[in-house]
């Protein structure tokens, strides 16, 4: 799942694209594009111990008012505002497409009721692909390229993990 977070720390603004991606037991982690070999432990409700690329970091984390995150590490402050990321595929539709084949994930766990493309299908980016439903919300799956359906993997009614590939665009 991608977030994009805004950071504002000491030095300044960032705008940051992080990906959370479940594999098995532990997460892969990219920040803008490039792996980041992380670990993360919970040490009370607000507090998380990291370990950034073999660097130790006990992190302070307190919600504020605005629904912004005040992160506090070491005598640094930064605050963290987090963008939902339903919101952020849908304004990156018009703007970036991506490139070469592609797998179209189920961004949570629910059931697939609507399928509005077949096999060989040809697509344009931001098109709908599926209606999932998940807690009680339909949500559209949309086309993150132009292209044609290569494959799908997935029937109508069938229920879906987060991360499972539902189909390719190619």
């Amino acid at each position: 799942m991608k977030f994009e977070v805004q950071l504002t720390g000491p030095s300044g603004k960032k705008l940051r694209t992080v990906d959370l991606e479940r594999d098995t037991d532990h997460w892969k982690i990219s920040l803008d594009g490039q792996p980041v070999n992380a670990d993360a432990v919970q040490i009370d409700a607000h507090t998380l111990s990291l370990l950034l690329e073999g660097q130790s970091y006990d992190v302070r984390i307190t919600p504020s008012t605005d629904g912004a995150l005040k992160l506090h590490t070491g005598l640094q402050e930064f605050t963290a505002e987090v963008v939902d990321p339903r919101a952020w595929r849908g304004r990156m539709h018009g703007a970036l497409e991506a490139e070469g084949r592609q797998q179209v994930v189920a961004p949570m766990p629910g059931k697939v009721v609507r399928i509005l493309v077949q096999a060989g299908d040809r697509v344009e980016a931001g098109q709908g692909l599926f209606v999932v439903e998940a807690m009680k919300m339909q949500n559209e799956i949309r086309s993150p390229k132009g292209g044609a359906i290569e494959r799908l993997y997935v029937k109508e009614g069938q229920p879906v993990n987060a991360g499972e590939v539902l189909c390719v665009v190619a």
